[in-house]
């Protein structure tokens, strides 16, 4: 049984009356949630009160949900509209960057450099890493949003169409466009780094 019918089978049981079910369901993606909601509140007391708030609307809306889509994805748009009214309730605008440094390494040239640990090389990928995510934070939302959930989160594109709501082929130009900027930032860098001695 893969994940998708073992959540729709839990959903089954607490639309059910078996709360215990919704106990599971939190497990597995408590998680992935909360380093969702923590890309737009990054204070951890904050983003745990937000997570938890998130799965408390999932649970209310859980008797309307039809496995029309997946359940983590249905899942995600509820934490994402979640963090969000967060922000505006508190006069806050959304971040700027939906990606963390930390998680750039997960991009396109972010991992080619971490065999070689001498100074430079801490260095370059440093600044690679920060070239990445100032880059990410400087697209237009439907690409930082697109490139984030694919390359971040793993998401199918598939997936990703479904969140976004707009066809696949749509995804696939906005992840090509994502990446194309990313290549223009980082070719400058691993250029300079292919002519050092």
């Amino acid at each position: 049984m893969g994940d998708n019918e073992l959540d729709l089978v839990l959903v089954k049981r607490v639309q059910g009356g078996d709360n215990s079910a919704f106990d599971l369901l939190v497990r597995k993606y408590q998680h992935r949630i909360g380093a969702v909601v923590y890309r737009f509140v990054p204070d951890h007391a904050e983003a745990q009160d937000i997570t938890q708030d998130a799965f408390i609307r999932a649970y209310r809306a859980l008797p309307n949900f039809r496995g029309d889509a997946q359940f983590y994805t249905w899942l995600y748009r509820i934490a994402v509209n979640t963090a969000k009214n967060f922000l505006v309730a508190s006069k806050r605008r959304p971040p700027t960057a939906d990606i963390a440094a930390e998680d750039a390494e997960h991009l396109a040239g972010g991992g080619r450099l971490h065999d070689h640990d001498t100074p430079e090389h801490q260095l370059l990928r440093g600044e690679i890493e920060q070239a990445v995510t100032d880059t990410v934070a400087g697209l237009p939302e439907e690409l930082r949003q697109a490139i984030t959930l694919r390359e971040v989160d793993g998401l199918s594109y598939e997936e990703i169409a479904q969140l976004m709501q707009c066809p696949i082929g749509t995804v696939r130009s906005r992840i090509f466009r994502a990446r194309e900027a990313i290549d223009q930032t980082l070719r400058p860098l691993m250029d300079s780094e292919r002519v050092r001695p």
